[in-house]
């Protein structure tokens, strides 16, 4: 075989989906790795648990303050040195973590995590949507994301690994050491030409055009279903089948595994049959799937039921991705950067939106009603949707 040449590696495009998968793994595996620590470094600094909860949302605000003008940004001076400086934030945020005495230097560090979290992902997935065409970016996005979703997994198990074998600062330097891997990496390359030609162009344009719109509104959508679940699911599993934090862990676990398995080819379905017809029916089964987990009655039926609601949720996220890009493009837009930013938007509206409503709803109906509410709620929604987003399969 021949040598492959260290400059075309620099400048090829595998080298560029690689860097961004890196990036957006560590992110995760950034955010997933405060789960079983940050709780533990609060409480030493004199948290409440009020506190806490504030801590961990404070990520949601500057994640939807920098996602849109992150991503116009990255459509006038290109997407490498967001990329770089975003990794750079990330990796200081980590060390601030490591090494904080105040309260107040915990949230300054969360709120720079959000912020870089909006630049990775907006910025990342438009550097995607430049180099790959309609036919191929459903397919790369699978496989994107794929490789990111190992970092949500393998986070929360890793970061106890970390400080129990280390102490409070390992698991934070770990990230922070990353992300500067991640950062050098991206002054390495030399992103290769662009399939689409990148171009500056006003939010309202972008957000005027109805596909675009009908994208970011099912995005939040979604987000809001799954975001909701996962608190009131632990509860309802706990209370109804006696299920202990182990065995709701592995309803959780099991699932994510599976419904990592099936983003390649969910990627690979959406360049074949359209993002937004995949987006659509994975809302729709999603929705169909809420009143059939809830009728689970031992563990062994909700891990299956879970892992099916789960792979439904898949159908969602990845066909999204390449929808956004499709309905850019197809308007005669390749602000992609901003067309991600609303995308990232919409993702967090529907995070800080799904689990206060899901919280309210329980205490007032339980699960099963819950369930059996917001379900048909979703079918309706994606019916409008549909009407308005026509155009872009």
């Amino acid at each position: 075989m021949p040598a492959v040449h260290p400059m075309s590696l620099r400048s090829s495009r595998a080298a560029a989906v690689v860097l961004v998968t890196f990036a957006a793994f560590t992110d995760l595996v950034a955010y997933s790795i405060a789960v079983p620590v940050l709780p533990d470094l609060s409480r030493q600094l004199g948290a409440s648990p009020t506190v806490i909860g504030l801590l961990f949302a404070s990520f949601g605000v500057t994640l939807l303050v920098f996602s849109v003008p992150m991503g116009a940004v990255s459509d006038r001076v290109g997407r490498q040195v967001p990329l770089v400086v975003g990794l750079v934030v990330l990796s200081g945020a980590s060390v601030l973590f490591a090494f904080a005495e105040r309260l107040s230097w915990l949230f300054a560090a969360r709120l720079l995590q959000g912020a870089a979290d909006a630049v990775t992902w907006v910025v990342g997935f438009a550097l995607i949507a430049d180099l790959y065409r309609p036919a191929e970016r459903g397919r790369v996005m699978g496989v994107v994301m794929a490789g990111t979703s190992f970092g949500l997994m393998i986070g929360p198990s890793l970061g106890g690994w970390l400080y129990e074998t280390g102490g409070m600062r390992l698991p934070f330097l770990a990230v922070a050491g990353l992300a500067a891997a991640a950062a050098a990496g991206f002054l390495w390359l030399r992103p290769p030409a662009r399939h689409a030609a990148r171009e500056a162009v006003p939010l309202r344009l972008v957000i005027s055009v109805p596909a675009v719109a009908s994208c970011t509104a099912a995005v939040a959508l979604a987000a809001a279903t799954l975001s909701m679940l996962e608190p009131v699911a632990s509860l309802w599993l706990a209370s109804s089948l006696q299920l202990g934090p182990t065995r709701i862990g592995l309803v959780f676990g099991i699932a994510a595994v599976a419904s990592t398995a099936l983003h390649p080819i969910y990627g690979r379905l959406a360049d074949r049959w359209g993002g937004r017809r995949l987006t659509l029916a994975g809302l729709v089964a999603m929705a169909a799937m809420l009143p059939v987990f809830s009728r689970a009655s031992s563990f062994e039926s909700a891990v299956a039921l879970y892992v099916v609601l789960a792979a439904a949720g898949a159908m969602v996220i990845t066909p999204s991705l390449a929808y956004m890009a499709d309905a850019t493009s197809s308007a005669g837009i390749s602000s992609f950067g901003v067309a991600y930013g609303l995308y990232n938007f919409g993702w967090g509206v529907g995070l800080l939106a799904g689990p206060a409503a899901g919280g309210f709803l329980y205490e007032q109906l339980g699960f099963s009603r819950l369930t059996e509410a917001w379900a048909p709620a979703v079918i309706l929604l994606t019916v409008l949707l549909a009407r308005a987003g026509r155009g872009t399969d």
